[in-house]
Protein backbone atom coordinates (compact mmCIF):
# COMPACT_ATOMS: atom_id res chain seq x y z
CA UNK A 1 0.00 0.00 0.00
CA UNK A 2 1.04 3.28 -0.88
CA UNK A 3 1.51 5.91 1.74
CA UNK A 4 -0.04 9.62 1.13
CA UNK A 5 1.11 12.18 3.54
CA UNK A 6 -0.40 16.18 2.61
CA UNK A 7 0.80 19.23 4.09
CA UNK A 8 0.55 22.56 2.05
CA UNK A 9 1.78 25.65 2.72
CA UNK A 10 -0.59 28.66 2.78
CA UNK A 11 2.66 30.95 1.06
CA UNK A 12 3.62 29.99 -2.13
CA UNK A 13 4.88 31.69 -5.29
CA UNK A 14 7.85 33.95 -4.03
CA UNK A 15 10.44 34.42 -6.79
CA UNK A 16 14.04 34.52 -5.98
CA UNK A 17 16.67 36.02 -8.70
CA UNK A 18 20.23 35.29 -8.64
CA UNK A 19 21.48 36.65 -5.26
CA UNK A 20 25.67 36.97 -5.37
CA UNK A 21 26.03 39.56 -3.23
CA UNK A 22 24.98 42.93 -5.46
CA UNK A 23 22.99 43.37 -8.37
CA UNK A 24 25.74 44.38 -10.41
CA UNK A 25 27.64 40.52 -9.06
CA UNK A 26 23.83 39.13 -10.29
CA UNK A 27 24.37 40.28 -13.70
CA UNK A 28 27.69 38.54 -14.60
CA UNK A 29 25.62 35.35 -13.97
CA UNK A 30 25.84 34.44 -17.86
CA UNK A 31 23.64 31.46 -17.95
CA UNK A 32 20.96 33.57 -16.56
CA UNK A 33 19.32 31.06 -14.30
CA UNK A 34 17.05 31.83 -11.87
CA UNK A 35 14.99 29.64 -9.47
CA UNK A 36 11.58 30.41 -8.21
CA UNK A 37 10.48 29.00 -4.82
CA UNK A 38 7.11 26.86 -5.96
CA UNK A 39 6.50 24.85 -2.58
CA UNK A 40 7.54 22.51 0.49
CA UNK A 41 6.31 19.40 1.33
CA UNK A 42 6.95 17.49 4.64
CA UNK A 43 7.01 13.38 4.82
CA UNK A 44 5.85 13.04 8.70
CA UNK A 45 8.85 11.47 10.75
CA UNK A 46 6.35 8.32 11.35
CA UNK A 47 6.16 7.63 7.69
CA UNK A 48 6.49 3.98 7.34
CA UNK A 49 6.53 1.47 4.42
CA UNK A 50 7.51 -2.70 3.79
CA UNK A 51 8.30 -2.51 7.37
CA UNK A 52 11.07 0.46 7.28
CA UNK A 53 10.89 3.73 8.30
CA UNK A 54 11.17 6.56 5.55
CA UNK A 55 14.18 8.83 6.65
CA UNK A 56 17.21 9.38 6.05
CA UNK A 57 16.84 10.69 2.52
CA UNK A 58 20.34 11.75 1.48
CA UNK A 59 19.92 12.00 -2.16
CA UNK A 60 16.90 11.95 -4.87
CA UNK A 61 16.84 11.22 -8.34
CA UNK A 62 13.96 11.41 -11.47
CA UNK A 63 13.73 9.25 -14.86
CA UNK A 64 10.61 8.07 -16.41
CA UNK A 65 8.15 9.41 -14.58
CA UNK A 66 9.57 7.58 -11.46
CA UNK A 67 11.48 9.22 -8.18
CA UNK A 68 14.26 7.22 -6.01
CA UNK A 69 15.51 8.13 -2.88
CA UNK A 70 18.39 6.56 -1.14
CA UNK A 71 18.32 6.54 2.67
CA UNK A 72 21.91 6.13 4.65
CA UNK A 73 20.28 3.70 7.26
CA UNK A 74 23.42 1.84 7.61
CA UNK A 75 21.56 -0.99 9.46
CA UNK A 76 19.46 -1.75 6.19
CA UNK A 77 20.75 0.26 3.12
CA UNK A 78 18.07 0.63 0.56
CA UNK A 79 17.25 2.90 -1.69
CA UNK A 80 12.64 4.13 -2.28
CA UNK A 81 10.40 4.81 -4.94
CA UNK A 82 7.77 7.35 -4.83
CA UNK A 83 5.29 9.01 -7.10
CA UNK A 84 5.86 12.66 -6.62
CA UNK A 85 3.09 15.14 -7.85
CA UNK A 86 3.38 18.90 -8.58
CA UNK A 87 2.57 21.76 -10.59
CA UNK A 88 3.22 25.63 -10.55
CA UNK A 89 0.99 25.97 -8.00
CA UNK A 90 2.43 23.33 -5.63
CA UNK A 91 2.74 19.55 -4.83
CA UNK A 92 -0.39 17.61 -4.13
CA UNK A 93 1.29 14.65 -3.13
CA UNK A 94 4.21 12.29 -2.10
CA UNK A 95 3.52 8.55 -2.65
CA UNK A 96 6.38 5.84 -1.20
CA UNK A 97 5.71 2.84 -3.74
CA UNK A 98 8.50 0.64 -3.28
CA UNK A 99 11.43 -0.19 -1.31
CA UNK A 100 14.72 -1.71 -2.59
CA UNK A 101 17.38 -3.01 -0.23
CA UNK A 102 21.08 -3.19 -1.93
CA UNK A 103 22.50 -6.80 -1.88
CA UNK A 104 25.88 -7.57 -1.57
CA UNK A 105 28.04 -9.77 -4.31
CA UNK A 106 26.43 -13.40 -3.27
CA UNK A 107 22.68 -11.40 -3.60
CA UNK A 108 22.34 -11.25 0.28
CA UNK A 109 20.93 -7.92 1.75
CA UNK A 110 24.33 -6.09 2.53
CA UNK A 111 24.92 -6.34 6.62
CA UNK A 112 24.26 -3.66 8.71
CA UNK A 113 27.30 -1.35 9.46
CA UNK A 114 29.47 -1.75 6.52
CA UNK A 115 28.28 1.09 4.49
CA UNK A 116 27.31 4.45 4.99
CA UNK A 117 24.83 5.67 1.81
CA UNK A 118 24.35 9.37 0.49
CA UNK A 119 23.54 9.85 -3.08
CA UNK A 120 22.20 7.94 -6.09
CA UNK A 121 21.56 8.15 -9.75
CA UNK A 122 19.39 6.23 -12.19
CA UNK A 123 21.40 5.04 -15.10
CA UNK A 124 19.56 2.99 -18.34
CA UNK A 125 18.26 0.64 -15.65
CA UNK A 126 20.93 0.20 -13.29
CA UNK A 127 22.18 2.63 -9.71
CA UNK A 128 24.79 3.86 -9.42
CA UNK A 129 25.27 5.18 -5.67
CA UNK A 130 28.12 5.77 -3.25
CA UNK A 131 29.14 5.26 0.30
CA UNK A 132 31.44 7.08 2.60
CA UNK A 133 32.19 4.24 4.51
CA UNK A 134 33.77 5.14 7.79
CA UNK A 135 36.99 6.11 7.92
CA UNK A 136 38.11 6.17 11.45
CA UNK A 137 36.81 2.15 11.49
CA UNK A 138 39.27 1.76 8.50
CA UNK A 139 35.63 0.83 6.27
CA UNK A 140 36.45 2.12 2.56
CA UNK A 141 34.36 4.58 1.16
CA UNK A 142 33.15 3.11 -2.29
CA UNK A 143 30.87 3.90 -5.72
CA UNK A 144 28.66 0.93 -6.56
CA UNK A 145 26.59 0.06 -9.56
CA UNK A 146 23.36 -1.98 -8.56
CA UNK A 147 20.42 -3.18 -10.85
CA UNK A 148 16.85 -2.77 -10.39
CA UNK A 149 16.74 -5.23 -7.82
CA UNK A 150 19.54 -3.48 -5.90
CA UNK A 151 21.28 -6.83 -6.66
CA UNK A 152 25.58 -6.06 -7.08
CA UNK A 153 26.82 -5.53 -10.67
CA UNK A 154 30.63 -3.54 -10.47
CA UNK A 155 32.04 -1.96 -8.13
CA UNK A 156 34.44 1.32 -9.31
CA UNK A 157 37.93 1.42 -9.19
CA UNK A 158 39.32 4.13 -6.70
CA UNK A 159 42.42 5.93 -6.26
CA UNK A 160 44.60 4.98 -3.02
CA UNK A 161 43.96 9.31 -2.01
CA UNK A 162 40.50 7.91 -1.20
CA UNK A 163 40.52 4.88 0.82
CA UNK A 164 41.43 5.12 4.24
CA UNK A 165 45.25 4.47 6.10
CA UNK A 166 47.22 5.37 9.26
CA UNK A 167 48.91 8.41 7.87
CA UNK A 168 47.23 11.47 9.86
CA UNK A 169 48.68 14.02 7.28
CA UNK A 170 46.93 11.90 4.14
CA UNK A 171 43.88 10.77 2.64
CA UNK A 172 40.42 11.07 3.77
CA UNK A 173 38.06 12.50 6.72
CA UNK A 174 35.83 10.65 8.71
CA UNK A 175 32.36 11.41 7.35
CA UNK A 176 33.20 13.55 4.34
CA UNK A 177 33.89 11.24 1.58
CA UNK A 178 31.65 10.63 -1.78
CA UNK A 179 28.98 12.61 -0.81
CA UNK A 180 27.30 13.50 -4.00
CA UNK A 181 27.47 11.94 -7.62
CA UNK A 182 25.29 12.89 -11.25
CA UNK A 183 25.25 11.76 -14.47
CA UNK A 184 27.44 13.49 -16.95
CA UNK A 185 25.92 15.70 -19.46
CA UNK A 186 26.65 13.23 -22.00
CA UNK A 187 25.56 10.15 -20.26
CA UNK A 188 29.34 8.40 -21.27
CA UNK A 189 30.04 8.91 -17.58
CA UNK A 190 29.45 10.19 -13.62
CA UNK A 191 31.04 12.69 -11.40
CA UNK A 192 31.63 12.23 -8.08
CA UNK A 193 32.47 14.59 -5.35
CA UNK A 194 33.92 14.91 -1.94
CA UNK A 195 31.94 16.66 0.56
CA UNK A 196 35.28 18.25 2.33
CA UNK A 197 39.15 18.46 1.48
CA UNK A 198 41.59 15.87 1.23
CA UNK A 199 43.99 16.05 4.49
CA UNK A 200 46.75 17.27 1.43
CA UNK A 201 44.65 19.24 -0.29
CA UNK A 202 43.52 21.64 2.35
CA UNK A 203 41.77 22.89 5.67
CA UNK A 204 38.28 22.02 6.77
CA UNK A 205 36.03 25.01 6.71
CA UNK A 206 35.89 27.50 9.80
CA UNK A 207 34.62 30.83 10.34
CA UNK A 208 37.95 32.16 9.29
CA UNK A 209 39.07 31.97 5.65
CA UNK A 210 40.51 28.65 4.73
CA UNK A 211 42.19 27.34 1.48
CA UNK A 212 39.23 24.59 1.64
CA UNK A 213 39.26 22.73 -2.32
CA UNK A 214 37.26 19.53 -2.53
CA UNK A 215 37.85 17.29 -5.65
CA UNK A 216 35.23 16.19 -8.20
CA UNK A 217 36.01 13.52 -10.15
CA UNK A 218 34.99 12.09 -13.41
CA UNK A 219 34.37 8.74 -13.88
CA UNK A 220 34.57 6.76 -17.38
CA UNK A 221 31.35 4.33 -17.89
CA UNK A 222 33.45 2.19 -20.00
CA UNK A 223 36.42 1.89 -18.38
CA UNK A 224 35.12 2.25 -14.82
CA UNK A 225 37.57 4.09 -13.74
CA UNK A 226 39.11 7.69 -12.50
CA UNK A 227 39.53 9.65 -14.90
CA UNK A 228 39.81 14.04 -15.01
CA UNK A 229 39.39 15.64 -10.98
CA UNK A 230 38.75 18.84 -10.65
CA UNK A 231 38.61 21.49 -7.65
CA UNK A 232 35.87 23.19 -6.36
CA UNK A 233 36.66 26.11 -3.33
CA UNK A 234 34.26 25.92 -0.13
CA UNK A 235 32.72 28.86 1.50
CA UNK A 236 33.87 29.51 5.08
CA UNK A 237 31.04 27.94 7.82
CA UNK A 238 28.42 30.76 7.82
CA UNK A 239 27.57 30.63 11.66
CA UNK A 240 29.63 30.07 14.76
CA UNK A 241 27.95 27.39 16.74
CA UNK A 242 26.60 28.84 20.17
CA UNK A 243 25.06 27.37 23.26
CA UNK A 244 28.47 25.69 24.79
CA UNK A 245 28.80 23.67 21.16
CA UNK A 246 31.83 23.66 19.14
CA UNK A 247 30.57 21.53 16.01
CA UNK A 248 30.69 23.63 12.51
CA UNK A 249 31.38 22.29 9.13
CA UNK A 250 30.75 23.45 5.35
CA UNK A 251 30.80 20.74 2.60
CA UNK A 252 29.47 20.40 -0.63
CA UNK A 253 26.42 17.79 -0.38
CA UNK A 254 25.19 17.33 -4.00
CA UNK A 255 26.41 17.85 -7.46
CA UNK A 256 23.71 17.88 -10.80
CA UNK A 257 25.53 18.67 -13.87
CA UNK A 258 22.74 20.26 -16.30
CA UNK A 259 25.39 21.18 -19.59
CA UNK A 260 28.91 20.31 -20.38
CA UNK A 261 31.08 21.61 -17.70
CA UNK A 262 28.42 23.01 -16.14
CA UNK A 263 27.02 22.32 -12.76
CA UNK A 264 24.70 23.03 -10.10
CA UNK A 265 26.89 22.27 -6.51
CA UNK A 266 24.38 22.47 -3.48
CA UNK A 267 26.68 23.63 -0.33
CA UNK A 268 25.50 23.18 3.07
CA UNK A 269 27.34 25.13 6.67
CA UNK A 270 25.99 23.26 9.76
CA UNK A 271 26.83 24.55 13.32
CA UNK A 272 25.34 23.03 16.15
CA UNK A 273 22.96 25.02 18.62
CA UNK A 274 20.59 26.60 16.70
CA UNK A 275 16.53 26.54 16.98
CA UNK A 276 16.44 26.60 13.05
CA UNK A 277 18.01 23.69 12.78
CA UNK A 278 21.72 25.42 12.44
CA UNK A 279 22.06 24.67 8.50
CA UNK A 280 22.60 27.41 5.93
CA UNK A 281 22.04 25.52 2.38
CA UNK A 282 23.49 27.11 -0.87
CA UNK A 283 22.99 26.52 -4.48
CA UNK A 284 25.90 27.28 -6.66
CA UNK A 285 26.06 27.43 -10.67
CA UNK A 286 29.36 26.25 -11.14
CA UNK A 287 31.74 26.26 -15.03
CA UNK A 288 34.53 23.66 -15.26
CA UNK A 289 35.66 24.71 -18.43
CA UNK A 290 38.34 26.09 -17.66
CA UNK A 291 39.41 24.36 -14.11
CA UNK A 292 42.82 22.23 -14.37
CA UNK A 293 42.36 18.32 -14.70
CA UNK A 294 44.35 18.35 -10.97
CA UNK A 295 43.71 13.92 -11.01
CA UNK A 296 48.12 13.85 -10.82
CA UNK A 297 48.35 16.23 -8.52
CA UNK A 298 48.88 14.44 -4.94
CA UNK A 299 48.62 17.59 -3.09
CA UNK A 300 47.08 20.94 -4.06
CA UNK A 301 48.20 22.45 -1.17
CA UNK A 302 51.57 23.45 -3.20
CA UNK A 303 49.90 22.68 -6.36
CA UNK A 304 49.64 25.83 -8.76
CA UNK A 305 46.29 25.05 -10.75
CA UNK A 306 42.87 26.47 -11.83
CA UNK A 307 39.70 25.72 -9.84
CA UNK A 308 36.27 25.80 -11.10
CA UNK A 309 34.30 29.11 -10.88
CA UNK A 310 31.11 29.38 -8.77
CA UNK A 311 28.02 31.52 -9.00
CA UNK A 312 25.43 31.70 -6.18
CA UNK A 313 22.04 31.29 -7.82
CA UNK A 314 19.68 30.45 -4.57
CA UNK A 315 20.14 30.82 -0.86
CA UNK A 316 17.31 29.10 0.99
CA UNK A 317 18.06 32.21 3.62
CA UNK A 318 15.85 33.73 1.48
CA UNK A 319 13.04 31.41 1.83
CA UNK A 320 13.59 30.65 5.41
CA UNK A 321 10.35 32.55 6.92
CA UNK A 322 8.20 30.45 4.13
CA UNK A 323 9.80 26.83 5.36
CA UNK A 324 8.12 24.74 8.14
CA UNK A 325 8.87 26.24 11.87
CA UNK A 326 10.94 28.53 9.70
CA UNK A 327 13.50 25.36 9.25
CA UNK A 328 15.93 24.93 6.37
CA UNK A 329 17.11 21.10 7.33
CA UNK A 330 19.54 18.98 6.48
CA UNK A 331 19.26 19.26 2.41
CA UNK A 332 21.51 16.47 0.40
CA UNK A 333 19.81 16.05 -2.53
CA UNK A 334 18.97 17.55 -5.64
CA UNK A 335 17.75 16.67 -9.36
CA UNK A 336 15.37 18.12 -12.25
CA UNK A 337 12.08 16.62 -12.46
CA UNK A 338 9.37 16.71 -15.24
CA UNK A 339 8.89 19.89 -16.65
CA UNK A 340 6.25 21.82 -15.91
CA UNK A 341 2.98 22.83 -18.21
CA UNK A 342 5.03 26.26 -19.22
CA UNK A 343 8.01 24.13 -20.77
CA UNK A 344 9.95 24.88 -17.84
CA UNK A 345 11.88 22.48 -15.85
CA UNK A 346 11.50 21.91 -12.47
CA UNK A 347 14.15 20.78 -9.57
CA UNK A 348 13.61 19.11 -6.36
CA UNK A 349 15.87 19.09 -3.19
CA UNK A 350 15.16 16.96 -0.28
CA UNK A 351 16.79 16.85 3.48
CA UNK A 352 18.41 14.07 5.11
CA UNK A 353 16.20 13.89 8.61
CA UNK A 354 19.10 11.85 10.05
CA UNK A 355 16.09 9.31 11.54
CA UNK A 356 15.67 12.57 14.13
CA UNK A 357 18.53 10.71 16.31
CA UNK A 358 19.87 14.25 17.36
CA UNK A 359 16.26 16.45 18.03
CA UNK A 360 13.47 17.09 15.68
CA UNK A 361 13.90 16.51 12.06
CA UNK A 362 12.12 17.37 8.63
CA UNK A 363 11.65 14.96 5.80
CA UNK A 364 11.82 18.34 3.62
CA UNK A 365 11.18 18.30 0.20
CA UNK A 366 11.81 21.70 -1.70
CA UNK A 367 10.11 22.28 -5.28
CA UNK A 368 11.70 25.18 -7.66
CA UNK A 369 10.86 26.34 -11.19
CA UNK A 370 13.71 26.72 -13.41
CA UNK A 371 13.93 30.00 -15.24
CA UNK A 372 16.55 30.96 -17.89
Amino acid sequence: MSIVVRIFLLIKGLTIVISCGNINEAKQNDTGIRLHFVDEYILTDETSFANTRVGGLSGIDYANGDWFAISDDSESPRFYKANVSYDLKGFDTIQVTAVTHFKDENGNNLPKGIVDPESIRFDNGAFIWTSEGNIKDGLKPFVQIADSTGAFIKEINLANRYLPNDNTDLGPRHNSVFEGISLSFDKKGYWVTMELPLKEDGEEPTIAETESPVRIAYINKETGRFEKEIAYELDNVTRPAINGSTFELNGVVEILEYDTNRFFVLERSYSMGYNDGGNTVKIYDVDATKATDVSSINSLKIADYTKVTKRLVFNFENIRKDLTNGIVDNIEGITFGSNFKNGNRSLLVVADNNFSLYGPQLNQFILFEVVN
